[in-house]
């Protein structure tokens, strides 16, 4: 498998025919945890400019997604490994809906598919999280907003008070 380095937190795929095997997966969770927030995604699309933008993710348990939604975009998300829930709130902050998610042999919801801007946000449960996300591109980050009643990821001991009310 071939990459290209974007940073430390993103890669690349770099071959013709990019795939994902096992060994690879397994690449991206040591890949991740030599970065500071222990994350890390491959992108199987070229470039950000890309019409459509395939990722596979890795994140440890302790990740704080801040809640956002994304304007214009859909978005797909398949757990491969791990269980975590997905937190869907209203414009004001309040949950109205928790999708439980887990790999498609833990009887657990494994996919879904969002059209609507909706904020939404990640508790993970298991030791890591890896899914594959597929969304429309090209990325600007302007089409995704972060919802202004969550902590900013810079303000540690909000961020832990606020995932620990969510869990």
């Amino acid at each position: 498998m071939k990459i290209r380095k974007f940073n430390d937190e993103v890669l690349y795929a770099g071959d013709i025919v990019p795939r994902l095997d096992k060994a690879g997966l397994d690449f991206l969770k040591q890949e991740a945890l030599k970065n500071p927030r222990q994350r890390i995604r491959l992108c199987m699309h070229r470039g950000v400019d890309e019409g459509i933008h395939e990722m596979f993710i890795v994140h440890p348990r302790d990740a704080y997604v801040r809640p956002h939604k994304h304007l214009g975009k859909p978005e797909s998300f398949f757990v491969i490994e791990g269980e975590a829930d997905i937190i869907l709130f209203n414009e004001e902050g309040q949950v109205v809906e928790k999708i439980r998610m887990g790999s498609p042999d833990s009887g657990k919801m494994f996919y879904y598919r969002m059209d609507d801007p909706v904020f939404h946000a990640l508790v993970i449960h298991s030791e890591t999280l890896c899914f594959k996300e597929v969304t429309a591109g090209p990325f600007r980050r302007e089409d995704m907003v972060f919802a202004p009643w969550s902590p900013e990821e810079a303000d540690a001991a909000a961020v832990v008070r606020w995932m620990n009310d969510l869990r």
